[in-house]
This record gives C-alpha cells, structure tokens and sequence, in this order.
C-alpha cells in the first residue's frame, strides 16, 4: 500500500512538474500569427534600440525583455523578399525596431508627460519642445507598431571593408524634426536617392511610409489592423 501511495505520489509530482514545464514553455511562445524575424531571415543586420540605452529616453524600455525581433508571419514574409531584393546590389535591411508591446507605448507616454526629463534632448529632438511631441506626431497613446506589421528600418552596405554602414538618409533613426519627415527636400542628391530607394523598394513589397519618419514603415494588408498586442518581447 505505502509503495502504491509512493508511486502514485511520484507520479503526481511528475505530471506536476510536466504542467509547470509545458506552462513556462507557453509563456515563452509567441501568439498565432507571429514569428522572430531574426530565425527566418538570414543576413538582416538587428540594432533594436529600444531594448537597450541607445534610444530617445535612454534606457531599456519596458516589455523589452530581449533583443529580439518579433513581427507578424505576412510582414516578415515581406521583409524576406526586400532583402533579397537589396542583396542583388549588394545591400541590406537594418531592423531598429519591429513588434512593440503596448506597455511600451504607455512607457513613451510616461515619459512624455515628465518635462524634466530631457537627458536625451540633444540627440534626439534638439530643436522641439519635448512637450510639442505629442501634437507633432511623434508620440502617441498607440502605435501601428503593437499591431505587429511595422517596422523601423533602413540600408546598409554588405561590401566586407563597409562593416556593415548605414546609407546617409539625412538624420539618425528616431530624429524627432522635420528633417525626418519624407517631404523634407533640404537633403543631398544622395540623402535623397537613399531615401527614395527605400521607400521604393518597401512599397514594392507591398509597405507604405509614415510620413513624419523615414524609416518607418507598415505592411499595407496587415493580419491585425484593429487589434494591439501587450505581449513581451523575449
């Protein structure tokens, strides 16, 4: 009897343990529909800012747990034809960001809200008043980007001796100007060029421009158009 009790007990704790292993495997695993870009597309050069201090509020925003890319099965479907494209040139796509947790967003807006908080001003928005960044459409309470078909983007060189450089689109990714703005002609005839080919390239693929930034773009037949994700990236 005591070994019938002590077999049944050892196989209570396992079937426990098995539920607690399938349940954190669970918490780990993406919804339907989602997938990490940076497994299924080779070659993609990441620098996804907002997991790390290299972003307009200087520190690694929340719902960031990893650096990883995560973006809906369509767009990254997408992206893979872009980059092939770029490769026949001899470029690349660079991923600054792509899926973002609504808790982040709500993080932005925090941030926002604090106008003492102006550690990162110099770099990011020297000649706006941070608390023009609501109205100006640089911050918002939503983003396209928790929606999952989004993302912030641009080219780089795959020459060896380029390690990898960006092409000068005018300003840095998350310059909160009107330099940024797509409309903004006060570029060189290759900042342009650059910027056209980007755009071009990216519609072609069936993503359109946000036209206050450059490197943002969102996939016009989106899987989620109504419906914004608050699950981390990890």
């Amino acid at each position: 009897m005591r070994h019938h009790l002590k077999s049944s007990a050892c196989l209570t704790t396992f079937c426990l343990c098995s539920i607690l292993i399938v349940l954190a495997q669970d918490s780990h695993s993406l919804p339907p529909g989602f997938v990490y870009l940076d497994d299924l597309a080779p070659g993609v050069v990441f620098d996804l800012r907002y997991a790390g201090h290299n972003n307009f509020i200087g520190q690694a925003i929340e719902g960031y747990e990893k650096s990883r890319c995560i973006l809906t099965e369509e767009s990254t479907q997408a992206l893979k034809l872009v980059q092939s494209d770029l490769n026949r040139v001899g470029l690349g796509l660079k991923i600054f960001d792509a899926y973002r947790p609504q808790r982040a967003v709500n993080s932005f807006v925090r941030w926002a809200s604090d106008i003492n908080d102006l550690r990162m001003k110099s770099q990011y928005y020297p000649d706006l008043d941070k608390e023009s960044l609501f109205p100006a459409g640089y911050i918002a309470g939503r983003s396209s980007h928790s929606r999952g078909s989004t993302v912030d983007i641009t080219i780089v060189s795959l020459h060896p001796s380029d390690n990898f450089a960006e092409l000068d689109m005018g300003t840095p990714f998350d310059y909160f100007d009107p330099k940024s703005w797509i409309s903004n002609v006060e570029l060189s005839p290759n900042q342009r060029a650059n910027r056209l080919l980007l755009r071009t390239i990216m519609e072609r693929r069936g993503f359109q421009p946000y036209d206050k930034e450059w490197w943002h773009f969102t996939l016009i037949k989106e899987p989620f158009p109504d419906t914004y994700f608050d699950f981390p990236v990890e």
